[in-house]
């Protein structure tokens, strides 16, 4: 059996956008369907962590245990050890002024393939809590984004107002969650209730 292919690694490297959504539910399978990234990354120290953790050793730390990985089809990929790398997609989520401050060295780290913006926590240690619409945290992304393509790497970010997104799009970001799953689930709930609420 050979290494499925990364389709959204080699989408962002082709230069072409992705639309998705933000994932809120803890399950599992939902989690497999939508990816996942990595929180909180305020250095380039930590980035090159999160690397490391995403690779065998001696290139990194990652645990030996491939029998029981389902990236490696339990042990039924060719040769999987040396070649799941090239698949591997590493994206870190900068959302902090102090991730902010040393954006250029986190997205320049070898291994790091993308940099996700989070508004909402981006906006509260902005001391702008719950306004992350504010046009002080869209400049500050939009800027975000400018130097995360210099290091000719891929930007992304959240944005559920599809007119925000549109200009995070226009700007230069490559992989957008333009919902919630959560909220979409909530959404259609109650649309559904509404549909029966007079019967």
């Amino acid at each position: 059996m050979q290494l499925p292919p990364n389709s959204f690694k080699a989408a962002l490297r082709a230069g072409r956008v992705q639309i998705g959504l933000w994932l809120g539910l803890a399950d599992a399978y939902a989690s497999e369907l939508f990816a996942l990234l990595i929180p909180m990354v305020e250095s380039a120290e930590q980035a090159a962590s999160v690397v490391a953790a995403t690779r065998y050793p001696p290139a990194g730390i990652r645990g030996v245990g491939s029998a029981l990985a389902r990236a490696a089809r339990w042990n039924q990929v060719s040769d999987y050890l040396r070649g799941c790398e090239q698949e591997l997609c590493v994206l870190v989520q900068v959302e902090s002024t102090a991730g902010l401050n040393n954006l250029a060295a986190i997205a320049a780290t070898a291994g790091v393939d993308g940099v996700f913006f989070g508004p909402a926590d981006l906006a509260a240690s902005m001391g702008l809590l719950g306004k992350s619409a504010d046009a002080r945290v869209q400049d500050a992304i939009a800027q975000g984004i400018e130097t995360v393509r210099s290091a000719t790497k891929a930007a992304g970010v959240l944005s559920a107002d599809p007119s925000v997104a549109r200009q995070y799009l226009a700007a230069g970001a490559r992989f957008v969650a333009v919902g919630i799953d959560t909220t979409l689930l909530v959404r259609a709930a109650r649309d559904l209730r509404a549909l029966f609420k007079d019967a």
